[in-house]
């Protein structure tokens, strides 16, 4: 469960570089048993709080904050990245993804000058075929790597505008302040790949028209292939490449028939939003926190609290709202 929330201040900082990744050996933060936060600091568009709290026995989760310049060049352009990388069937992909898609982004921005839709999807694109690389390599030592993937969320602000980049289903948020009434909605600013939204569903069955189990309700819960629930990660290649998707991969990730084209895909949903005087806030993060809190619960939490801290504060909440459901301490 990862919660990435920011702040912008109209001030003008000098441009610096800051970098703030949280991984199981980050020393950036402070740890309270499964919980590392940061509460507060500074990054180049205003302040941020950070914190995850580790739902496996292993941390299949990172994120990150980086600060100052955007490209390779020293002119610019400047801003702030944020990215919610949300992992499963291991740490592989997400760790890959925390040590190379900044890095890409920052090079195709030097290669075209600038920060664009374009841009950041080839950095997604270098991404994949990257950790599709790194797949072929360790498959004969690990085949079971090809069944790791990640849900790869990505914000990036740059001369008053926000993109916004997924895979997968966690979320980014905007807290928008109304005039008129002083409260502060919530907008949502990501599309979600989730095989339990129905359109999520309508277009997979488009793309495989062939495919008659191509979504599966199993335990009451919409899979793709009955196997995974989001449509589009980085990784999960035994769903991408069908020479992957045999032994001695486990038998449970192995299909009946082969596959001719890929079944997930790694095609980020982008969005690009101009940011306003009465956008106060946006929160970065996994399913985790909004399996519990919805939209306007998680604003509102943000809007009527203290900043320092605020993130921790928002997963907490979830926390308590999820051993609530259970009848847990």
């Amino acid at each position: 469960m990862l919660s990435g929330f920011m702040n912008f201040l109209r001030a003008c900082f000098r441009p610096r570089s800051d970098r703030y990744v949280h991984s199981s050996s980050d020393a950036g933060g402070c740890q309270d048993g499964l919980l590392w936060y940061k509460d507060t600091g500074q990054h180049f568009n205003g302040e941020f709080s950070m914190a995850v709290v580790q739902a496996n026995n292993l941390l299949e989760d990172q994120s990150q904050l980086e600060s100052g310049g955007l490209s390779s060049h020293e002119c610019g352009p400047y801003g702030t990245f944020v990215g919610v990388y949300d992992g499963h069937g291991g740490p592989e992909t997400s760790r890959y993804i925390n040590d190379h898609l900044f890095q890409h982004l920052k090079r195709f921005t030097s290669e075209q000058q600038t920060m664009s839709v374009d841009v950041i999807r080839k950095a997604y694109q270098a991404t994949e075929e990257g950790f599709l690389s790194l797949v072929t390599r360790q498959w004969p030592m690990n085949p079971q790597i090809a069944a790791v993937g990640s849900c790869c969320l990505v914000g990036v602000i740059c001369g008053g505008t926000l993109y916004v980049a997924n895979l997968g289903d966690s979320r980014a948020v905007l807290g928008r302040a109304v005039k008129a009434t002083g409260e502060v909605l919530a907008i949502q600013l990501s599309a979600e790949h989730n095989a339990c939204i129905e359109s999520v569903r309508q277009e997979l069955q488009s793309l495989h028209p062939d495919d008659s189990q191509i979504v599966v309700l199993k335990h009451n819960v919409w899979r793709v292939k009955g196997l995974i629930q989001i449509s589009k990660s980085i990784g999960d290649v035994y769903l991408k490449k069908a020479e992957f998707n045999r032994e001695p991969l486990y038998p449970k990730f192995r299909l009946r028939e082969p596959f001719k084209k890929p079944i997930l895909s790694a095609d980020p949903s982008i969005t690009v939003h101009q940011l306003q005087p009465h956008d106060q806030f946006v929160i970065f993060a996994s399913d985790g926190l909004w399996e519990h809190l919805s939209n306007q619960e998680a604003v509102d939490i943000v809007q009527n609290h203290s900043r320092s801290g605020i993130a921790r504060r928002l997963v907490k909440t979830a926390l308590q709202e999820a051993a609530k459901k259970r009848e847990m301490r």
